[in-house]
Order: C-alpha cells, then sequence, then structure tokens
C-alpha cells in the first residue's frame, strides 16, 4: 500500500510540474521592468522536537523536548506548487521503563530525510501559507539500548512565511510525522533564499 501511494504522490509531482507552467515573475517598484526570480530556493532552520512516548519490545520510551536543526532544498513548479528534499538532524533524553525496573536515561541521535510537495497561498505580497505533505525516512540511533532502526511514512506541515526583501524570507513551520518514536512532532524557524 505504501508502494502504492509513494508513486501516486511522485506521479503527481510530476504531473504538476508538467501542466503547471509559467516561470515566477516579479514586478519592480515603477512597474515598467519584468524580471524573472528564480524558482530554487533553500532554506536553513533550526527545530525542536516535542518528544512522544512509545512502546519499544518491553519497554515504553519516553523522548524529551530538544533541538536540532535542518535544511530544505526547493523548486518552484509554479501556481504555487513546489516540491522540496529535507533533511533534518536532532537528537533527546529518552527515558526507557520497564516493569519491576528503575528507569534509564539515554541519549538517542534522529536523521530524517522527506521528499515534500508544498502548496503556498499567497496573501500578500509579503505573507504566505504552506501546507506540504511527503514521505519521510527516518533513522534513530540509541547506542545504550542498542537500537539502530530505520522507518518510513508520510509526514505533513503547515506554516508561513514573510518577505524580508526580494530574496529573502523568515519561515515557520509545524511538522507531523507518522512515524512513531521517540522523536515526535517538530517546530521549525529560519530563513529562505531564492537563489
Amino acid at each position: 500500500m505504501k508502494k502504492i501511494l509513494t508513486g501516486t504522490m511522485l506521479a503527481t509531482m510530476l504531473f504538476t510540474g508538467l501542466y503547471a507552467g509559467g516561470d515566477i515573475e516579479a514586478v519592480d517598484s515603477d512597474e515598467t521592468e519584468i524580471t524573472e526570480s528564480s524558482p530554487f530556493y533553500v532554506v536553513v532552520k533550526g527545530m525542536m522536537i516535542f518528544g512522544d512516548t512509545v512502546n519499544h519490545e518491553e519497554a515504553v520510551l519516553d523522548g524529551d523536548q530538544d533541538y536540532g536543526f535542518g535544511i530544505d532544498l526547493g523548486y518552484r513548479l509554479g501556481n504555487g506548487f513546489a516540491v522540496e528534499y529535507d533533511f533534518s538532524y536532532s537528537g533527546n533524553s529518552v527515558t526507557e521503563k520497564k516493569v519491576g525496573e528503575e528507569p534509564v536515561n539515554v541519549n538517542a541521535k534522529y536523521y530524517t530525510s522527506a521528499l515534500d510537495l508544498v502548496y503556498t497561498y499567497e496573501l500578500t505580497e509579503e505573507l504566505g501559507v504552506f501546507g506540504k505533505v511527503g514521505y519521510e525516512y527516518e533513522w534513530e540511533k540509541i547506542s545504550a539500548l542498542d537500537i539502530d532502526s530505520t522507518d518510513h511514512d508520510f509526514v505533513f506541515g503547515a506554516g508561513f512565511e514573510a518577505a524580508m526583501d526580494e530574496d529573502f524570507k523568515f519561515v515557520a513551520e509545524y511538522e507531523h510525522s507518522l512515524i512513531e518514536g521517540p522523536r515526535g512532532d517538530s517546530l521549525f524557524a529560519g530563513i529562505m533564499y531564492t537563489f
């Protein structure tokens, strides 16, 4: 089922890219000259993970809130659509709880990578809101518990972007992943640069 959904999502992105059409254009302040803006952008961002509680074999893993960073590489397809490749790294403290044993605190690391389809609706020339859906891979490493695993599932996000000038925007985003783990959901804030 996941292969069918992934194939459908990739086909939709290709179809959108082929038929969205049009270049992104900006009009300068005197409205006499039209210049083309690049469809490529990068977002560098800090992140906060909220942590989550999950069952793992015969134990419960309780992840704490912590921090990390991420980067998005994007290409605007036109008509508000874009495709992004995302990467992030974060870590947190995880408490392992087993029945009849003392809780054990350990450190966890998470590496995530996703391919997303993004739609941005421009509220004004300076402010836009966006939603995204993608497919994410997560590598989870908790050395003290001999956990070194990968998982994958869908990820959903929503946020806003505010223009600072022609090339830079401030971006904030909330992201929810269907992958169950002690990492939990994420909150991002960063800077977008169009090049």
